[in-house]
């Protein structure tokens, strides 16, 4: 992915966050940080703090450092990474933030059973029904944003931790009056890596969505 990512013609750097991984990870990310000087960096932190924090630190690492556009994305490929410039050049033509699609018109999902994508489907169908938000896909985690919808959006407030900080992300963008754009993608099995879907990651966001409606983002 870091090797992919690096040949794009789009300038950018790449933060991996690793929560302690028992696989090497870190190791890996440090002989990349040799490879590419200054454009790859590595955050570790002391055990498994969840994704949604993990976003979150990311995205204070990256306002305290001054860029301008900040990119959220899976590693497992199940987000095409020459789809990082059209979410780019969407923000660059004006969008606050831009989110890859899978339910837009033009929008797809490849090599997904297909009771997951009824599942995943009807999940932003609910959503919007809920907190009233014309966003096609709710649960997406591909996404760019213009650095001032996270210095809006009060960051420490939001707790969730799977899909539901996902959620909730995008919902504090459109509280707070942001222009969003949904970019079609094609969405992709992952190549690599093992889903971190759980009960309690469902329950988070089933139940999360009516806890947002009151919550101060």
């Amino acid at each position: 992915m870091a090797d992919t990512l690096m040949n794009l013609d789009v300038p950018l750097h790449i933060l991996f966050i690793d929560d302690a991984s028992p696989d090497g990870t870190a190791d890996i990310i440090r002989n990349l940080t040799e490879k590419y000087p200054g454009k790859i960096h590595l955050e570790e932190r002391e055990g498994k703090l969840g994704l949604g924090t993990a976003y979150i630190h990311g995205f204070k690492w990256a306002l305290e450092r001054s860029y301008e556009h900040i990119i959220e994305m899976d590693c497992d490929f199940s987000h095409n990474p020459d789809d990082v410039r059209r979410l780019y050049q969407a923000c660059l033509d004006g969008a606050d933030l831009s989110i890859g699609s899978r339910y837009c018109k033009g929008g797809k999902v490849k090599d997904w059973p297909f009771k997951r994508v009824l599942m995943s489907y009807f999940a932003s169908v609910y959503v919007r029904m809920i907190l009233w938000i014309n966003i096609k896909d709710t649960t997406a985690g591909f996404k760019c944003y213009h650095r001032k919808v996270l210095e809006t959006i009060n960051l420490d407030g939001i707790t969730f931790k799977g899909y539901a900080f996902q959620i909730c992300m995008k919902y504090a963008t459109k509280k707070h009056g942001f222009k969003i754009t949904e970019v079609p993608i094609t969405f992709t099995d992952r190549v690599f890596g093992e889903s971190k879907m759980s009960t309690g990651i469902f329950k988070e966001a089933f139940l999360g969505v009516w806890k947002m409606r009151r919550m101060k983002l």
